[in-house]
């Protein structure tokens, strides 16, 4: 399955019923990942949907997929939370079907979030829950390390967000 024709591309407006399936599918898979719950995220409008389509165009905000022929195969985010920490990966999601290094999605989804972040900083951050050891040593894997912050994840079941950061060279 590696790279065949795989597209990874920015979101746009117009892609806001994909965004939505494809959010609505990361968080029927991994809900603890996402700081939103399923209920939450199927009430959101047509108007939201299509802001978060757009975030693929905004400034200080970016929105990559990884398309499969016609199918959403996967997603990374990023954005600047605020003057002093610098960009934020989010987001973070590849199809149980496309995953693994031989696939190679997750890979491509990363360079082109760092590839944006570059023009915001040196290091990209993330926040992974505690109990989510798949995703921990998938960054680890990437080159994310440990920082020993963390702070409290806001929906159940609780627990902790811990950062990590990977140098942008």
């Amino acid at each position: 399955m590696p790279h065949r024709d795989i597209v990874i591309r920015t979101t746009s407006e117009a892609d806001w019923q994909a965004v939505r399936a494809l959010r609505l599918e990361m968080l029927r898979d991994y809900p603890l990942a996402y700081a939103e719950t399923l209920a939450t995220a199927l009430d959101v409008d047509e108007e939201g949907w299509r802001l978060r389509g757009a975030r693929g165009t905004t400034p200080r905000q970016t929105s990559i997929v990884a398309i499969d022929g016609d199918r959403w195969i996967g997603q990374m985010g990023g954005y600047i939370p605020d003057a002093t920490s610098g960009p934020l990966l989010v987001g973070v999601y590849v199809a149980a079907d496309h995953r693994g290094e031989a696939a190679g999605v997750s890979r491509m989804l990363l360079d082109a979030v760092e590839d944006w972040a570059r023009g915001f900083g040196d290091t990209l951050r993330l926040e992974v829950h505690e109990d989510n050891p798949r995703a921990i040593r998938f960054y680890e894997k990437l080159g994310f390390t440990h920082t020993g912050r963390s702070r409290e994840y806001e929906l159940a079941p609780g627990g902790l967000e811990l950062e990590m950061i990977k140098p942008l060279r």
